[in-house]
């Protein structure tokens, strides 16, 4: 038997371009999403969930993603994280020119937020491999540069976890005008949380 089906696609605010499908049809509405990240209120804002003045009647909703566990129960919001991390990058990078940040990012997006907040908050641009990745967000461009002489990296290598040896940096970076650097890693990430109290 066919059925019309209208499907809106949705910002899921987990990494560029990422969405949820809102499914409407005649036997009822139905929401599925992966992974997402909203900040508190933002699915108030979206029109499209809503009928007149209240949210539509969804009948069932799908959650394919990674954290629907119950020790994942609290995740500490992105401005939460952003603090933490904005503090810990300040104090060390204020140390000396030689103190330096690597950001231990797992995957290639989902992290401009981070790169945007960190450069414009501290006046230092993100090294990272390529920019031609995000030719499509102009916004992050003034954010992120290829050169190496920065002191915060999130530049990759294939194999990071191996190749991050002997305090170097993935780029291959180890000191400046003959001065060793001093580098910490720092790694954005909610699964590390989810195994930790703090």
């Amino acid at each position: 038997q066919k059925e019309d089906i209208e499907v809106t696609l949705l910002p899921a605010g987990h990494c560029p371009g990422s969405v949820m499908f809102l499914f409407q049809g005649e036997n009822g509405t139905v929401l599925y999403t992966g992974d997402f990240r909203l900040a508190k209120g933002e699915a108030a804002r979206m029109e499209l969930l809503h009928s007149g003045t209240r949210v539509k009647d969804i009948q069932s909703v799908y959650l394919d993603t990674t954290f629907c566990d119950p020790k994942f129960y609290h995740i500490p919001s992105r401005e939460e994280c952003l603090s933490g991390i904005l503090e810990l990058v300040r104090s060390w990078t204020s140390l000396s020119r030689y103190h330096v940040v690597w950001l231990n990012c797992k995957a290639a997006y989902g992290y401009e937020y981070l790169f945007i907040n960190l450069s414009e908050e501290l006046g230092i641009k993100v090294h990272v491999n390529r920019l031609h990745m995000f030719k499509n967000m102009p916004e992050i461009l003034y954010h992120v540069t290829t050169d190496r002489h920065t002191q915060i990296h999130a530049c990759r290598h294939p194999r990071d976890d191996d190749f991050f040896r002997g305090n170097r940096l993935p780029c291959g970076m180890t000191c400046q005008n003959g001065t060793p650097l001093n580098i910490i890693t720092i790694k954005p990430s909610t699964m590390w949380f989810g195994e930790r109290i703090k």
